[in-house]
């Protein structure tokens, strides 16, 4: 199902206006000719952004979009953001056809997705979530790995309950499961019980089952399900960075080779790129690169 989000964030911009004035020299002394400011220098208004930019993709970058997006349309009345939550496939797509101004991806590109870039604006971590009754704490990326393609299939193999094991995850081109299964090499080999087109219902999915496990973007995780360690390494915006937590991917922009952006939309790429976002991306649950 495909699910929408518009963001239409308002605020004000600051114009800066810059005059310029004469000098003078000693009382009496100075030449007509220095009272007069030069045209270059008479004041003169920035103008201010309007348009719509139109992001289209990655579900697990809807915090993140939120937060970016919040702060920057705070700066004009006239700029809207819509966010469509369709998946990193599509936002790709999206942008590969015009359709998106910003394709969004929780991925990188594949080799066949030509004509357009990727720009990081952020890392997130791939959390591994269980139901919080589930007594187990910590997994390999083995054994990750062959509990959603069927090698291990009771929880009494990993130290849990005996219990049959129910693998959740994403529906196929989705980021968050190309990103999982690239990082655990099961491409093409889990077996999951549900295939799921949001974040959201994944978590909610683990969730409501006690035999559940799936993944998650560490910005949407909630205290309705636990994340396990991974090889004795917790998802954090630390480990995350410094790269001692195996389950990650890059948060990405995805830009047009041939279509240029409008001055709206390249001015929010301007900012979520700069220092400025750092703050923003890290309290919507992602790691600042900057």
């Amino acid at each position: 199902m495909k699910r929408l989000t518009s963001i239409a964030l308002t605020g004000i911009l600051s114009i800066g206006l810059l005059a310029g004035c004469g000098s003078n020299g000693a009382s009496g002394s100075a030449d007509a000719s220095n009272s007069t400011a030069p045209a270059s220098d008479a004041p003169s208004a920035a103008a201010s952004l309007s348009g719509v930019v139109n992001t289209d993709g990655s579900t697990s970058m809807e915090k993140v979009m939120g937060a970016l997006g919040e702060a920057f349309m705070e700066a004009d009345p006239d700029v809207t953001v819509a966010y469509s939550g369709t998946g990193s496939s599509a936002g790709i797509t999206a942008a590969m056809d015009g359709t998106a101004d910003i394709g969004l991806a929780s991925r990188d590109l594949k080799d066949s997705e030509t004509g357009v870039h990727a720009i990081t604006v952020a890392k997130d971590g791939i959390a591994i979530i269980v139901n919080p009754e589930n007594p187990v704490a910590d997994l390999s990326l083995e054994q990750i790995g062959q509990l959603f393609t069927g090698d291990i299939t009771n929880w009494s193999e990993v130290g849990g309950n005996d219990g049959e094991v129910v693998p959740i995850g994403r529906e196929a081109g989705s980021g968050t499961r190309d990103g999982f299964e690239t990082i655990t090499d099961t491409k093409n080999a889990c077996k999951y019980t549900n295939e799921l087109t949001s974040t959201g219902e994944v978590i909610a999915n683990v969730a409501s089952n006690p035999n559940a496990i799936g993944y998650a973007s560490l910005s949407a995780l909630d205290d309705t399900v636990k994340a396990v360690t991974v090889g004795g390494v917790a998802a954090s915006e630390d480990t995350v960075l410094d790269g001692s937590y195996a389950v990650q991917r890059n948060f990405n922009f995805i830009i047009s080779d041939s279509k240029e952006l409008s001055d709206v939309a390249q001015a929010f790429v301007d900012f979520a790129t700069s220092a400025d976002a750092s703050d923003l991306i890290k309290n919507a649950g992602a790691v600042p690169l900057a």
